[in-house]
């Protein structure tokens, strides 16, 4: 006899106690994942500030970092984190000060790859961002210091450290 799976809500996640892990809803299912590790944490830090100076100098909308949620999906509740986001200035006025997580998907999502990341999540995490309305995936891979682009209806573009990040057209 197979188990049925406790979906749960995006407000149960919400009241879930802190501890040593990192969490995210996944059609109402709980995936937990370890905390990440400090170099995860500088070049995140170091993206969010890098995009949260431009975004403000340029008065686009809003940057998010830290593992903000987004609730892409409901019933079941989907509930995905970036280590980066933006949020252009419509979307980001109309939904104003949001308490929960925040309504719809960022317009732009960074992911950072961990060391304990598997190849099949991080790809099924893409493939959630787009399918959701991102119009630009940015995965950062710090140990051979390249990103890959990743936009709806277009192959992935692949940078090294040699390379312009041109975020245009969702970053012009």
């Amino acid at each position: 006899m197979v188990a049925k799976t406790q979906l749960m809500t995006a407000d149960e996640l919400l009241d879930l106690t802190d501890d040593a892990y990192h969490y995210e809803l996944v059609r109402g299912e709980l995936r937990k994942s370890p905390l990440n590790g400090a170099e995860h944490g500088i070049v995140s830090a170091h993206i969010a500030l890098a995009l949260a100076l431009y975004v403000k100098a340029h008065n686009l909308g809003t940057a998010l970092g830290g593992n903000v949620g987004f609730l892409i999906e409901s019933n079941p509740d989907h509930v995905r984190a970036p280590d980066a986001a933006f949020v252009r200035r419509e979307r980001a006025d109309a939904a104003g000060l949001v308490e929960g997580y925040f309504p719809g998907p960022p317009d732009l999502a960074v992911e950072v790859i961990s060391p304990h990341d598997r190849y099949t999540e991080v790809e099924e995490k893409v493939a959630d961002w787009l399918a959701a309305g991102v119009q630009l995936v940015i995965l950062v891979n710090p140990r051979n210091r390249s990103v890959t682009l990743r936009a709806p209806g277009q192959a992935p573009v692949t940078l090294t450290d040699q390379d312009t990040l041109d975020g245009s057209p969702v970053l012009p």
